[in-house]
């Protein structure tokens, strides 16, 4: 017999039960970020190959919001706010990884100022740039390519985009 809610350390032990055998998702969340010339903001990580958009994984219980803000905050030494989703993209099993959820917010438009000191600030990312938006594209990885290039979309339409492993849905 299932317990229920009326014995609450019964029916916390069951659900907590059932949620140690549910899947886990591997989160990251990354920003579209520009300066005032409308170029976007492009970092090169020490941990892996080409180019990418600012932003990491997601730590336990944290909200993919909050990781891109904690990301930002340690590898590039910026305070930023989150202004909208762009993109939720459901990136299939690759390679040693397990499926993820990825997002991609806008960041908004740094100050020429905010631009022009922009430096690494960690050990994870070895160079920034700003790239014109149809060189950038060119600049990713074509998984990331394709996530940007919704972002892009999202941008100019103000509504956001569902993906399945970077392509587009009905």
């Amino acid at each position: 017999m299932r317990p229920t809610p009326a014995d609450p350390a019964a029916w916390n032990a069951y659900l907590a039960e059932g949620n140690a055998t549910q899947a886990r998702k591997r989160v990251a969340a990354d920003v579209i970020l520009r300066n005032l010339d409308g170029h976007i903001l492009l970092v090169n990580p020490t941990y892996k190959p080409g180019w990418d958009l600012p932003g990491g994984m997601s730590e336990a219980n944290e909200a993919p919001d909050d990781t891109a803000r904690r990301e930002l905050k340690e590898e590039l030494g910026l305070d930023i706010t989150i202004h909208r989703l762009l993109v939720v993209d459901w990136v299939t099993p690759h390679g040693p990884w397990d499926d993820q959820i990825a997002f991609i917010f806008d960041a908004g438009t740094l100050t020429h100022d905010q631009a022009n000191t922009l430096r690494p600030h960690d050990e994870e990312i070895a160079a920034l740039r700003f790239a014109p938006p149809a060189q950038a594209h060119h600049i990713l990885r074509e998984r990331l390519g394709r996530r940007y290039s919704a972002a892009l979309d999202a941008l100019a339409s103000g509504l956001p985009r569902y993906l399945r492993d970077g392509e587009h849905t009905a």
